[in-house]
């Protein structure tokens, strides 16, 4: 048995930038991707179902096992997971809102043009579900699901101790193998806090839950980590953060406040760069939607920036409130940058020009580098094509 987690053009579309160099699936909310997550629940393989330039990437499992399917914005939890292993082969489950999961095969998946699994025997889901459909869900969510993951990944296991420089207030703290931490406040009475394997936290920092720190990151000197926060694996934080994700591999290294808002990976910040949340007039935040072609009411007082993966920006970049960065855009100039960025931009205003695929992959190359990472012709495939997909929101 394995799961396949599956996304379509709609779902994808509501998600860009963020999905259009990875599937649904691999977006993390909480501590762990949704892949993860369900993973981890079912202790079982998962492979995935989405657009076909991912896949070689994100793979669709070769197998004619038996696999679970499930729509790929819907985070596992204990009702969940027990309804879904428990469907026979050719049931379904659904709520109110439509397709949730199945029982099937590889093999009938390929045959099909749609998921709604005609025929099947329906099982009605009626507990709530926890699931993403836009953007903001992601840093709106993050609190609770980084509360189910920390229960999930450090059940009847025991924490790594911390050096007795630090300050602990609470007692829902976690820090895995190899944490490294000296001189810092960490307050879990709002929250848990989890610090991943070989993860740095230098001398006066303050971090309230809850909040997620990823292997072989690093939280700077004298940065201050409000509650809902998760910083990927392998990135390097300072300044101000409030009520964000940011995927991984991606540096927020200065002063400057992140809030509210999802950061990709692979991106940059340049020092003292801020990002306004909240409207001078407190009215509603919109976002861009690349589906519509215009500006959607998010329902959100506080929302502050998307970036998409590969964006950089210079320093002392002040993005306004409800801000969408696309893929590979590299903002500079004495302007505030508009409320969207398209993908490969080169600078804003004016005297913006569009990022040639050739000069930004020398970047990436050297970016991935720094990681001890292979920029290899999956990636520069993924890139192409993601080129041609959004050149019309370029013109």
């Amino acid at each position: 048995m394995q799961i396949v987690l599956f996304d379509d053009n709609e779902l994808r579309i509501n998600f860009y930038p963020l999905s259009l160099t990875r599937p649904v699936a691999d977006l993390r909310v909480g501590i762990l991707t949704i892949a993860e997550k369900w993973s981890k629940w079912l202790k079982l393989p998962v492979s995935y179902l989405t657009a076909a330039y991912l896949q070689p990437k994100y793979p669709l499992a070769d197998s004619e096992e038996d696999i679970l399917l499930i729509k790929a914005n819907i985070c596992p939890d204990e009702a969940l997971c027990d309804q879904i292993i428990s469907l026979k082969y050719s049931e379904k489950l659904s709520n109110g809102k439509g397709f949730i999961a199945a029982h099937t095969t590889v093999t009938e998946l390929r045959q099909r043009e749609e998921f709604n699994f005609d025929g099947y025997r329906r099982i009605n889901y009626d507990h709530a579900i926890a699931c993403i459909n836009y953007p903001e869900d992601i840093f709106r969510q993050n609190g609770e699901e980084i509360r189910k993951d920390f229960s999930l990944l450090t059940a009847g296991r025991v924490s790594a101790a911390l050096s007795s420089t630090n300050t602990i207030i609470g007692d829902h703290i976690f820090a895995e193998e190899g944490v490294s931490a000296e001189c810092s406040t960490f307050n879990s009475l709002k929250g848990p806090i989890y610090l991943g394997k070989n993860s740095e936290i230098w001398e006066g920092c303050l971090i309230r839950g809850a909040f997620a720190l990823g292997e072989n990151s690093q939280v700077k000197m004298g940065a201050k980590i409000y509650s809902n926060v998760t910083v990927g694996p392998s990135s390097r934080v300072g300044g101000e953060l409030n009520t964000c994700v940011i995927w991984g591999n991606s540096s927020k290294g200065h002063d400057g406040y992140f809030g509210s808002g999802v950061m990709g990976e692979w991106c940059n910040w340049g020092a003292d760069t801020n990002n306004s949340n909240l409207k001078n007039n407190y009215k509603n935040v919109k976002l861009y939607h690349y589906g519509l072609k215009q500006y959607r009411d998010t329902g959100l007082q506080f929302c502050g920036l998307i970036m998409g993966d590969h964006a950089k920006c210079a320093i002392n970049t002040a993005f306004n409130t409800g801000t969408i960065v696309g893929v590979g855009a590299s903002i500079f100039g004495n302007i505030v940058p508009p409320t969207f960025v398209p993908d490969f931009s080169w600078g804003v205003g004016e005297s913006a020009e569009i990022y040639e695929l050739n000069k930004m992959f020398e970047t990436t190359e050297l970016v991935f580098d720094r990681r001890n990472r292979k920029f290899d012709e999956i990636e520069k495939s993924i890139l192409k094509e993601v080129f041609r997909i959004v050149g019309k929101q370029r013109t």
